[in-house]
């Protein structure tokens, strides 16, 4: 059994994408001992806050419009896959066009809570609306299971991204916003070869149909809150640690989130794998593959959290030479960030089944009710426990929203979870 499945299209494919991402990973790892001796630390806050700032415009701007393909890809007999593509094109340039009327009447305040510079609110837009483009020639690859051209993809923007970096930044001395400009640069030229694929490809077929128009809203909208609960739970942890203790603190936190987020590499990489696997058995609709798929769920939840486990309890002694002296005390966090992440790849497992009912509304409102919950237990558990209480907040709320969207899932897509045959 572990020979058929170590032969498998699902390990094989899990394992590309998995040194993807660790390539996509390792580049700017290795590159940030130049940035860090040309960026002072107020650019670094620019570069923060542009980042923070794509989280929050991104479900607005994108829709979640690549994950609506990725569903109807299962049902391409019954779907002219071109035309709905295209559709979700329009979407996309027309939310984009939406939210950058609003950033430019709101620019002043937004610019003042976040620090960001006024006008290079542009680049903010350019850059989401960029990703999205090519996120969906990595969902399409995603679906059609052809792990090599994805990874090829994502590889040679990052090393283009930060090319340029280093271009505008050392050699140019453009400070953040040379960073910011190579980002614009970078995603924006990749969108549009991004688009001449999708054309070159035969993915797309201009005419507008607005059964796809409001099938693809349908699925996307409902998410924002979905989408948006991501960006709270990544980002309140380290706002709250700062603002509470210290920025000292953040930092110590930050590195043991780095390294706890190996696990998050390794779920992550399995479920982009997972997911075209899953999704081709469930319309299938084989009660003998239903058991095959929870057993190899069970395998997975028992696999996931003995890494965490085992990466917990390697971390002090790694870190001890990884890092500088200064940072010993980012060890204490990685366990409880590593089995968070763990509880979030047990989500994707359970997740899909929702994704395909197409029940999302749903899902939206656990996600983000969760992250508000986040919010409010952080705040205590900082307070009175200090940094430390951020990570075990992290695992806390990745076991709650694991255990709910597990129960929904349940019940909007039944599957033989007491293995009954």
């Amino acid at each position: 059994m572990l020979k058929r499945f170590y032969t498998s299209s699902l390990f094989q494919s899990a394992f590309i994408y998995t040194l993807t991402r660790a390539i996509n990973s390792a580049i700017p790892f290795f590159l940030m001992p130049v940035l860090t001796r040309y960026l002072t630390p107020t650019d670094y806050g620019i570069v923060a806050m542009f980042g923070v700032l794509l989280s929050f415009v991104a479900p607005f701007t994108g829709l979640s419009i690549h994950g609506a393909i990725a569903r109807q890809y299962y049902d391409r007999d019954e779907v002219d896959m071109p035309r709905y593509v295209s559709n979700c094109l329009l979407i996309l340039l027309s939310s984009t066009l939406i939210v950058g009327v609003l950033f430019y009447l709101l620019a002043e305040p937004i610019s003042r809570i976040s620090s960001f510079p006024m006008q290079w609110m542009w680049a903010v837009i350019i850059v989401s609306a960029a990703q999205f483009i090519n996120q969906i020639n990595l969902t399409l690859w995603q679906v059609q299971v052809k792990p090599i051209p994805y990874g090829i993809y994502q590889i040679a923007q990052t090393i283009v991204n930060l090319g340029f970096t280093l271009w505008f930044v050392v050699g140019l001395g453009m400070d953040w916003q040379g960073r910011i400009q190579a980002q614009v640069i970078a995603f924006g030229a990749f969108a549009v070869f991004g688009l001449y694929l999708l054309y070159h490809n035969g993915w797309i077929r201009l005419k507008v149909d607005k059964g796809y128009i409001k099938n693809a809203l349908n699925f996307g909208v409902p998410l924002i809150p979905h989408a948006l609960s991501g960006t709270i739970k990544t980002m309140v942890d380290r706002v709250m640690i700062t603002s509470m203790i210290s920025v000292a603190a953040t930092g110590l936190y930050s590195v043991g989130f780095q390294i706890g987020m190996i696990i998050g590499i390794l779920e992550d990489s399995f479920n982009r794998a997972y997911v075209p696997w899953l999704y081709e058995r469930l319309k299938r609709d084989q009660y003998d593959e239903k058991i095959m798929i929870v057993k190899l769920t069970y395998a997975y939840f028992v696999g996931i959290i003995c890494l965490a486990l085992a990466l917990g309890a390697i971390a002090p002694w790694f870190l001890s030479f990884f890092v500088g002296p200064q940072f010993d005390g980012s060890g204490q966090f990685v366990l409880w960030i590593a089995v968070g992440f763990a509880f979030n790849g047990m989500y994707k497992m359970v997740v899909s089944y929702i994704f395909y009912a197409r029940k999302t509304y749903i899902l939206a409102w656990i996600t983000f009710s969760t992250a508000l919950v986040g919010i409010v237990i952080n705040y205590f558990a900082i307070n009175y426990l200090g940094a430390i209480g951020a990570a075990y907040t992290y695992a806390l709320i990745g076991f709650i929203t694991f255990l709910l969207v597990w129960y929904l899932s349940s019940r909007v897509y039944p599957m033989p979870w007491n293995l009954r045959r």
